[in-house]
């Protein structure tokens, strides 16, 4: 599992790197339960405050599922990859810690699907992005048909699903399915340009923006005011929005604790 996925930590920003060259990245079941132990450890990490997740290469980030893997599933083992891969997806939507996907190369099926679970996406030029499963007789089975309409709208998922096709880094920043596009040598460090501009400020305050905003998502619009109401009023208990409103009256910088 270890040999194809490399982790480095540093400023306490987590870089996990899938490595599976010779398959362009592809998500075998080893792999996927892999991330999960590596997100499991991510949250209980206090060293950890943010998740950059790449492919290794230039071609792909992660070009798909195993296809040879899956050539072999019945229907009911199918169905149990389909639920493995959507509890990866989740473990990354509601992880309290941010999470970039920086996407290079292909993000493709699975691929976009493990992308779109991060909560913010980087990509390089040469990114292609699309859920090509009808090309196989197969549908996306790790949350594109729900998380790709969220992000770009009906019409545009229902189109790339049912045609198969890739949209382009820039249509896929144009319709809102990345953030930025960053040439690839600044990839990387673009991204963790990004993440620092997110660890800077109030931990509290940005794992209680995650959790109303992923929190919401599925409810009606009054239910999901009203938990955003009790986090604001909760987010008064810490003692960084303490540090942080009399650092902006004293006009300095403030210094968070994550308390």
């Amino acid at each position: 599992m270890y040999d194809m996925i490399e982790s480095s930590l540093s400023d306490g920003i987590m870089i996990i790197t899938i490595k599976r060259p010779q398959a362009l990245n592809a998500l075998n079941r080893e792999l996927i339960e892999g991330l999960i132990l590596m997100l499991e450890e991510v949250d209980a990490n206090e060293q950890v405050k943010g998740l950059i997740l790449t492919g290794a290469g230039e071609k792909a980030f992660v070009a798909g599922a195993d296809i040879k893997e899956m050539a072999a599933l019945s229907p009911v083992e199918a169905m149990e990859l389909a639920k493995l891969g959507q509890h990866l997806s989740k473990m990354m939507e509601e992880s309290a810690k941010p999470i970039i996907a920086a996407i290079n190369g292909f993000c493709l099926g699975g691929g976009n699907e493990l992308a779109m679970a991060a909560h913010l996406r980087t990509a390089s030029p040469n990114a292609k992005f699309g859920q090509p499963e009808v090309n196989l007789g197969l549908i996306p089975g790790f949350g594109g048909t729900q998380r790709l309409p969220r992000l770009i709208g009906l019409g545009r998922a229902t189109e790339l699903i049912l045609t198969g096709t890739m949209i382009t880094a820039e249509t896929a920043l144009q319709w809102g399915l990345v953030n930025h596009v960053f040439e690839q040598a600044e990839l990387m460090p673009k991204t963790i340009e990004l993440m620092k501009s997110i660890l800077c400020k109030g931990p509290q305050a940005v794992a209680f923006s995650l959790k109303a905003l992923y929190g919401g998502q599925d409810r009606p619009l009054a239910d999901a005011l009203n938990q955003e109401a009790q986090l604001f009023g909760l987010i008064f208990s810490t003692s960084d929005h303490v540090e942080g409103m009399n650092a902006f009256i004293e006009k300095r910088k403030p210094d968070f604790k994550g308390e």
